[in-house]
């Protein structure tokens, strides 16, 4: 069990914002500090009790297709230093896979996702809390090249998806949380100083608790 408690981080913002790309970047240079990521993608709800075709319904930016409740729970575990059983989610089928992945608490946690600070019991496990900002017509740009070369879905598919509960679900859950972001980090393009600060901020703050 650590002696103390973890140091940990949300990144948030909207879906094509940059949020993994940045999480990894800070990771990549915070050299020789122990760093754990996690992804809000893992905890999405099991819907293997809906039929197929209700599933395909189902509303994925919305926050109820997210179980906040095992977050919580999950993240107090790794702020007591308790491993847990984090889920492992199949998006081909939208259900819980059966498998999960045995995880151990480090000394900065850093936890990405749309709706990483919705959650107002999540909200308050984090020290730090970081908003990635990124114009509409940005992200979309990215979401669509990203879902049409790495998904297979045709152009159509990708804005109708967009226009019905991507940018609505963003513009209701997701860029409210941008006011109550400890700090908001511009990301139209590759920010290095953004990635050095951030990095240099994680080190400070880790120091501190030691």
């Amino acid at each position: 069990m650590p002696s103390r408690r973890p140091l940990m981080i949300a990144v948030t913002g909207g879906s094509g914002s940059g949020k993994t790309t940045i999480a990894r970047a800070v990771v990549a240079q915070c050299a020789g500090l122990e760093i754990l990521t996690l992804q809000q993608d893992s905890w999405y709800k099991d819907l293997s009790h809906l039929s197929p075709p209700e599933r395909d319904r189902v509303n994925f930016d919305h926050p109820d297709a997210i179980d906040f409740e095992m977050i919580h729970r999950q993240l107090s575990d790794l702020a007591q230093g308790r491993e847990i059983d984090c889920p492992a989610y199949d998006f081909k089928t939208h259900t819980r896979s059966a498998q999960t992945t045995r995880i151990a608490a480090k000394p900065v946690i850093v936890f990405d996702g749309i709706l990483a600070m919705h959650d107002e019991r999540v909200r308050k496990d984090f020290d730090l809390t970081v908003y990635i900002d990124v114009p509409d017509d940005v992200r979309f740009i990215r979401r669509l090249r990203r879902d049409t070369t790495e998904r297979g879905r045709t152009v159509e598919s990708v804005i109708e998806q967009y226009l019905g509960s991507v940018k609505p679900m963003h513009d209701r859950f997701v860029l409210p949380m941008r006011a109550k972001a400890d700090l908001v980090v511009s990301w139209e393009g590759w920010n290095d100083r953004a990635i050095t600060m951030l990095a240099g901020l994680v080190t400070g703050m880790n120091g501190r608790r030691q």
